[in-house]
């Protein structure tokens, strides 16, 4: 009987790897591979995409950088400005009306400057149109010294071929077009930077209100603390860099009209702008002034640069400390690394902001990190 009922259902006889090789079996693992094979690709897709819009998104903020750059820097400015503003808001006025009495405090400043600056540079660009065609003159006197160059080297023909030749043509041409773009360009940047900063200066206590909305509701009294210390350190440190750079301008002012350097309204106006970037600024504005006091004779040019070398010391040990005293709090390291961190991404605005960002950083771990960290 047993013979027969293994007869009759010879599926028991099957061993288990006759059992696992059945149509049935192979169905039934396609299904279970196909899932992982779907999920698979859909990875691999997502991935692609994903480094795809990443690399778009970087080419994207990498030729905004311009953009970018003047945007801080016009918010910079507006920051900057911050506490005069507040100060005319307590004491009554409006701060449309406010800002309207910076803003013009600062064209009258501007003019004051361009007054100052424009008639030595217009001076020597009518004298050098006015000694053109004595130089050319020379050029045809075989016994002057330009006269001589021009024997030897034959200046004038090769400039004659070069202007002569179409690719030369094209090249001045594309000179001239370069220098329409860059002025434009350049125009175009002040306006953008002039009308952010005074939309930043009349609507920042609304942006302000806006962006602290982002923070939930139990944190958002502590962050809007430490913005308003960053703020406030932001404008006493421009403030005080601002004096400090006056003093600077007005002592290059003083020494240059003492020695007869000349341009000494010109000269006092560049280190006063030059001395408001950190720690390269005023040695770059020494350096200019004593090379222009080598027109004069060589003692007035060592003298010159032995006085801004007094000076910068001067400046860092005795201006600096009390102009600063009230404003920022950071060590020299931090403050070194820092410029040249900010001027190594954005050139000379980031190294302007440079300072007023390590500080900003350092408040933040003082209130967030380090707290935790000494806790554990």
């Amino acid at each position: 009987m047993d013979a027969d009922t293994s007869a009759s259902n010879p599926a028991r006889d099957l061993t288990p790897a006759r059992r696992g090789s059945g149509p049935r079996t192979r169905i039934q693992t396609t299904a279970r591979t196909a899932p992982r094979v779907r999920s698979w690709f859909r990875v691999g897709f997502a991935l692609s995409v994903g480094a795809l819009l990443a690399w778009h998104l970087v080419d994207a903020v990498l030729q905004l950088t311009s953009l970018l750059t003047l945007l801080l820097l016009a918010v910079f400015i507006a920051v900057s400005l911050e506490p005069v503003v507040a100060w005319l808001v307590r004491r009554g006025l409006r701060r449309t009306w406010a800002v309207t009495v910076v803003v013009t405090g600062l064209g009258v400043v501007l003019a004051g400057l361009l007054a100052v600056v424009v008639p030595p540079v217009d001076d020597e660009v009518n004298a050098l149109v006015d000694a053109v065609p004595g130089w050319l003159q020379q050029l045809h006197d075989h016994q002057s010294t330009l006269g001589r160059i021009e024997d030897h080297y034959h200046l004038i023909a090769r400039a004659k071929a070069q202007l002569g030749s179409g690719g030369s043509a094209s090249g001045v041409f594309g000179g001239v077009l370069g220098a329409g773009r860059l002025l434009l360009s350049t125009v175009t940047s002040a306006v953008i930077v002039v009308s952010v900063t005074l939309y930043v200066m009349a609507a920042l206590p609304a942006i302000k209100a806006f962006c602290y909305r982002f923070v939930p509701r139990s944190r958002r009294p502590g962050v809007e603390e430490i913005t308003e210390e960053i703020l406030s350190r932001t404008g006493r440190y421009m403030l005080g860099n601002v004096l400090t750079s006056a003093v600077a301008g007005l002592a290059t002012f003083v020494w240059c009209a003492a020695t007869g350097v000349p341009y000494a309204g010109a000269l006092g106006v560049f280190v006063a702008l030059m001395d408001l970037v950190p720690m390269v600024g005023s040695t770059i504005g020494g350096i200019v002034v004593s090379l222009v006091a080598l027109s004069i004779s060589l003692p007035v040019a060592l003298a010159t640069a032995g006085f801004y070398i007094a000076f910068r010391l001067l400046e860092d040990y005795l201006i600096m400390p009390r102009a600063m005293k009230f404003a920022v709090d950071v060590h020299p390291i931090v403050t070194v690394v820092a410029v040249l961190l900010g001027g190594a991404l954005l050139g000379l605005v980031g190294a302007l902001v440079a300072v007023p960002a390590a500080v900003a950083l350092g408040l933040v771990l003082d209130e967030y990190v380090f707290p935790r960290t000494d806790n554990t």
